[in-house]
């Protein structure tokens, strides 16, 4: 009897399963179009939050300056910063070519070591209206990236959410498995957001306009929140009305990922935990597609291991990888991330226990470093 209702639920996860992959997921992966471009023709404000960065600005602050947008100035926030980022910074503006405003964050006792703190001054020191947002150890994958981003502005839309690639390097299954959860990461806020119902962007690739931020007051909801000046200002801030996506290949950035498990455990901690202040149908949607995702596999693994109907079992697992598989890997092939899609579906696998340990590590002790 107990194994009778196991299956059923079995059936039931399965069907959850697969109206998130194939129902929410799909109209991404199969249907839309990154077409929607307005006749955009407005000044903007490249914002770039940088503390002990030095040698990753050396890198991205000539490929800002390439860019072929007509009319940008570029806003560099030293964050605090103990190592020479200033001085590379003031040297940057001292010979570049485009406008570049500097604004030297100092310690602040109430708001020490916070992003959100120095990105707010960065703000309102901006010039213009329009802004876009990247990190300091990121790169453009084009001279276009300004324009393919902010071509998406209209009198409706005032939040852009980009993607934010990783770097490939080669022979590193941890280097897969970071770019897979950032693929699937943003499957998931790109087909949220073409739902109506955006929760999170990232700030290696995101635009918005001043009014949009000043709307919101800011941080100042979440100020307390150490971490969050990207997915918990989209959470507060985004609807369907407003908010749009681009992943036009040329509007990419690209980071650098991290190389080994502890940092990258870590890194996730850090995220996992912010999430727990979205709005609460974000977390029940979020939780309910996490919580499907492990329930498959320990029911797969009673039913198949007890040999109880093995053959409906079975066929209802196939067709759920197949399922992932398929809408993933369309995915993958929009996101330029070609080469995951072979093993997909042992990187989910991975990161799903990944994600079980990290959840639990939360659950045990809240992360500190930041």
């Amino acid at each position: 009897m107990l194994l009778e209702y196991l299956f059923i639920a079995f059936i039931v996860i399965c069907c959850i399963q697969f109206c998130y992959y194939f129902l929410l997921f799909g109209y991404f992966s199969f249907i839309h179009k990154n077409n929607q471009k307005s006749s955009f023709n407005q000044p903007i404000s490249v914002l770039i939050c940088a503390k002990n960065e030095a040698d990753n600005l050396k890198i991205s602050l000539p490929l800002i300056e390439k860019q072929t947008y007509y009319n940008f100035e570029l806003v560099l926030i030293n964050d605090g910063s103990y190592d020479n980022s200033l001085e590379v910074m003031e040297a940057f503006k001292k010979n570049a070519s485009i406008s570049v405003t500097i604004v030297n964050v100092l310690p602040n006792e109430q708001f020490w070591g916070s992003k959100k703190y120095a990105l707010t001054l960065g703000i309102k020191a901006a010039k213009y209206k329009y802004l876009l947002f990247t990190d300091a150890d990121c790169v453009p994958t084009s001279n276009n990236w300004i324009s393919e981003m902010t071509s998406n502005f209209s009198n409706n839309y005032k939040l852009i959410l980009g993607y934010g690639a990783y770097k490939k390097i080669k022979n590193s299954f941890l280097n897969k498995l970071i770019r897979f959860e950032t693929l699937l990461s943003s499957v998931q806020y790109f087909s949220y957001s073409l739902t109506g119902i955006p929760y999170m962007g990232v700030g290696r690739n995101i635009a918005y306009t001043k009014s949009l931020f000043y709307k919101a007051n800011g941080f100042a909801k979440h100020i307390h929140i150490k971490s969050g000046d990207d997915d918990l200002f989209v959470n507060q801030i985004a609807t369907k009305q407003n908010t749009t996506i681009c992943y036009n290949n040329k509007a990419f950035t690209i980071s650098n990922p991290k190389t080994t498990f502890k940092s990258w455990i870590n890194q996730k901690r850090r995220h996992i935990s912010t999430a727990k202040y979205y709005k609460l149908h974000h977390k029940f949607l979020l939780g309910l597609f996490f919580s499907s995702q492990i329930l498959f596999i320990l029911m797969a693994i009673v039913l198949l291991t007890t040999q109880f109907n093995t053959l409906i079992t079975s066929s209802l697992i196939v067709i759920r990888y197949l399922t992932v598989y398929t809408s993933l890997g369309f995915s993958a092939k929009k996101l330029d991330e070609k080469d995951l899609i072979i093993f997909i579906p042992l990187y989910e696998l991975f990161l799903i226990f990944m994600q079980m340990f990290i959840f639990i590590k939360n659950l045990i002790s809240k992360p500190s470093h930041w």
